[in-house]
Formats: structure tokens, sequence, C-alpha cells
């Protein structure tokens, strides 16, 4: 999972548009897989640090919980339905958003959008 959190950095840090979209967001977030979490630490909407957990000392502002074969399917090219959407994943009980849901809401956009990196692009037909 970490190696996925790496790569997705890189292309966000690369995406001026991500940049612009994140531009106020400068917090960390707790996205948990299967009980591993990570701290992913955010600066003006650049990814500046990924830290693995458990940590009871880092603070977060939201975190996004869920379970791997869910993020499998949300990362395909045209997930199934109820996988396509991080809310989706909530209504379906695949995933659980905690913490401050009014900051994720004034950077959903930019969030949904990292989340969605590793999704591949090509081939695909709108």
């Amino acid at each position: 999972m970490i190696e996925t959190l790496q790569d997705m950095a890189r292309r966000h840090n690369a995406s001026p548009h991500l940049m612009r979209l994140g531009a106020l967001f400068s917090e960390t977030v707790l996205l948990e897989v299967e009980g591993e979490e990570f701290y992913l630490s955010f600066e003006k909407g650049s990814l500046v640090k990924i830290q693995p957990g458990p940590s009871k000392k880092i603070p977060y502002r939201f975190a996004f919980s869920t379970d791997r074969a869910a993020l499998d399917e949300f990362w395909k090219a045209r997930p199934a339905p109820g996988f396509h959407d991080i809310f989706g994943l909530v209504k379906i009980g695949r995933g659980r958003i905690t913490g401050d849901i009014l900051a994720l809401v004034k950077n959903l956009r930019f969030f949904k959008e990292f989340m969605a990196l590793p999704r591949p692009t090509e081939g695909i037909k709108l």
C-alpha cells in the first residue's frame, strides 16, 4: 500500500490541476486500509509527507477507512456501482468517514480526485 501512496504522491505533485484544487488545503488526513494506517500530510495542496501508523501522536483532520478489496474495485477504470466514489463506499458499508466532515466537504473535489489517482485513464471513451 505504501508504494501505491508514494506513486499517488508523485502523480499528485506533478498535476497542476490537483495543486490548484488543493491550494487552500493544509491538513493531515488519516487513510486506514484494513487496519493499516497512513497519515497523509498536505501543505497548500502538495502532499509533503506519508507517515505509516499506527500513532496516537499524529493529529489529523478527518479519516477515511476502507478495506483493500473495496479500494482495488474503487481504483478500476470503470468501478462497479457503489465503488465509484468515496461516499458510495460509505453507502454500501465498505467505507467510513470520521473526524471533521466540514474540512472534507470544503475540499471534497480535491480529496476525491486525489483518491482516484490510481485509476487507469488510457483507453476510456467518454
